[in-house]
């Protein structure tokens, strides 16, 4: 696969708590270099990033992250707050608790509060597969995609695991309504991200890609 292609793929992100501008700076300038999707950084950083790179490329920021147990007013402002500072994307993780108290209606009601509060903007919803059942997986396809939501991500990348070759499997085949879909936490090298946009991933956050590529110097095209 082309690596571009894979590039273009990706979410390239820095979501540590002890990311410094100068770090920031760092992806954005990668962001760019290698064309990726977006940068995916802290909401502190979002204005100053946007700033920064203006419309070279598209930021990416982070909702109720990364436990998603903030009310949903509190993840409504900061999506405002976000959206108003200049992000071209957001990331939010639902409360996940809910979906295993069943309270289905109201998980797809945050959802829709926040592609509301996007204003337009593309919204990519977090379900954190690594803590779920396949049954609440599937059960999360169908919220998803009946949300109208941009994007189904399977992981933060903070919890216990990241994407799998399974979680995809089931969100390939379980989404609809043009949903797509979004690998996220583990994909460590080339070979991953091509398995995983093989099986219908649109979109991969990972932190690894382009360190991959400014380290492997023959790599084609870089």
């Amino acid at each position: 696969m082309d690596i571009k292609k894979i590039l273009s793929a990706c979410d390239h992100t820095l979501l540590s708590q002890a990311a410094t501008w100068d770090d920031i700076k760092a992806i954005c300038d990668d962001g760019i270099k290698y064309s990726t999707a977006s940068v995916c950084i802290p909401a502190s950083f979002v204005k100053r990033a946007k700033d920064y790179v203006s419309d070279k490329l598209a930021i990416c920021t982070v909702i109720g992250f990364p436990n998603g147990y903030s009310t949903t007013p509190t993840k409504v402002f900061e999506t405002q707050d976000a959206i108003r500072n200049g992000a071209d994307e957001i990331d939010m993780v639902i409360n996940i608790g809910m979906l295993k108290e069943k309270r289905y209606s109201d998980v797809l009601s945050e959802i829709n509060a926040i592609k509301d509060a996007c204003d337009g903007k593309i919204l990519k919803v977090i379900i954190e597969t690594c803590l779920l059942t396949d049954e609440e997986k599937v059960k999360m396809c169908e919220i998803v995609s009946e949300s109208g939501a941009d994007f189904i991500k399977t992981s933060t990348g903070f919890s216990t695991a990241g994407a799998t070759v399974h979680d995809i499997e089931i969100f390939a085949s379980n989404v609809t309504g043009g949903t797509k879909i979004k690998a996220a936490g583990g994909i460590s090298s080339i070979e991953d991200a091509e398995k995983f946009i093989e099986l219908g991933a649109e979109r991969l956050g990972t932190s690894r890609i382009v360190k991959i590529v400014k380290a492997e110097k023959n790599i084609q095209g870089y």
